[in-house]
């Protein structure tokens, strides 16, 4: 978190109006798993069988300067170099997610070291019959929660990334959040599926409205002892409660085909570098506002996490929401209280800090406890 504070503060006073918080790096397009909604691995024999290079993957590191890597796939564990492209990032101080649905990762995790800069992020779907019938494949889950709890156990850290589908049940899945915590893993990741074209199933993709009225369900009235691995601005634009606009570079994609324009889920073309994707892509023409239809149900993390990010340090009621959620969670989803608007923050001039609010040894008073917030100053 401090990380990424500070990498987003330095951004700002640098009056960078673009700027990359996560590098989603694909290895390979490569699976053991053809899930039903997925996307990414419809792709010729000939293509499924390349890997980028462990060069290639900390070039794009060094290019993108990002302070998080996230490495999706298809299913990172079988590139043979996995272990030593995750060695290098970490090197550069990089935060590194890797993506997996835990198939292999009990055989593989001898390879890596426990560090506080790698997290195993694994794929589950919800509770053993909802995640098996989305991964295709009987018995998964149970591989999965095994992985989790051996990798935990050796000292890893593991976070978790579900997709939801409009056959999501919310008790299901809250159930499943339940049994998560429970095993230790440190962090949920929850999103909304795209609507892939190529997509196998073509059924059960969220409309927008459909988003927000089942994350609503799942998320409303949240037990304090879950742990979500995303910002509270982020959990709340899911339920439909806070307003944001995409930000397709803040999740910059580099694959076995260059830079893809413009983000993640869109394949409208390639840059060959870091700086010529953030050039030649008319970034306007995407996101709800633009009017663009590949984009008007889309409410992936991906491209709002960022905007979720860099709102928490652009405005007053960003900061606010997210520090009251931080502290009080959502477990009633209490108004916030009357301090809190939604003036935007004023841009300093370049070089200058300009301090907007110091808390001193300050208290917030709840039925249970009291929560000390001391000698913390806000900076933009």
């Amino acid at each position: 978190m401090w990380t990424v504070a500070s990498y987003v503060v330095k951004q700002k006073l640098r009056r960078r109006k673009r700027y990359p918080l996560v590098l989603m790096l694909e290895p390979l397009f490569r699976c053991n798993l053809a899930c039903a909604g997925c996307g990414k691995i419809q792709h010729p024999s000939n293509i499924l069988k390349q890997n980028l290079s462990v060069a290639e993957c900390l070039n794009a590191v060094d290019e993108c300067g990002a302070p998080i890597v996230s490495i999706p796939g298809g299913e990172p564990l079988l590139h043979p170099e996995i272990d030593q492209i995750v060695e290098g990032m970490i090197e550069r101080g990089k935060y590194v997610y890797l993506c997996t649905n835990a198939i292999l990762l009990e055989q593989h995790l001898h390879r890596f070291k426990p560090s506080p800069q790698l997290s195993f992020s694994v794929h589950l779907d919800g509770l053993r019959e909802d995640h098996d019938a989305a991964v295709c494949r009987n018995g998964v889950y149970d591989v999965t929660i095994q992985a989790i709890k051996i990798a935990v156990a050796q000292g890893f850290r593991v976070t978790t990334n579900t997709t939801v589908f409009s056959h999501g049940d919310p008790e299901r899945l809250r159930g499943m959040f339940d049994t998560l915590m429970e095993i230790g893993v440190e962090g949920m990741m929850i999103s909304p599926g795209y609507q892939y074209e190529k997509a196998p199933d073509q059924e059960h993709f969220l409309s927008r409205d459909q988003t927000i009225g089942l994350f609503s369900r799942i998320l409303s009235n949240a037990k304090r002892s879950w742990i979500f691995n995303q910002s509270p601005l982020f959990i709340e634009y899911l339920k439909g409660n806070w307003e944001l606009e995409c930000t397709p570079w803040g999740s910059p994609t580099y694959n076995l085909f260059g830079w893809q324009k413009p983000c993640y889920l869109l394949q409208d073309g390639y840059a060959e570098s870091f700086q010529e994707l953030m050039d030649s892509v008319d970034w306007d023409s995407y996101g709800r506002a633009s009017g663009n239809e590949q984009c008007q149900d889309c409410m992936v993390h991906c491209g709002y996490e960022p905007t979720a990010v860099d709102a928490t340090f652009s405005t007053i009621s960003g900061f606010a929401l997210s520090a009251w959620r931080t502290i009080f969670g959502s477990r009633r989803d209490r108004e916030l209280p009357q301090l809190v608007t939604d003036s935007k923050v004023p841009t300093p001039a370049e070089g200058q800090l300009v301090q907007l609010e110091t808390l001193t040894e300050t208290s917030f008073e709840t039925e249970a406890n009291t929560v000390d917030v001391c000698d913390s100053n806000i900076l933009t």
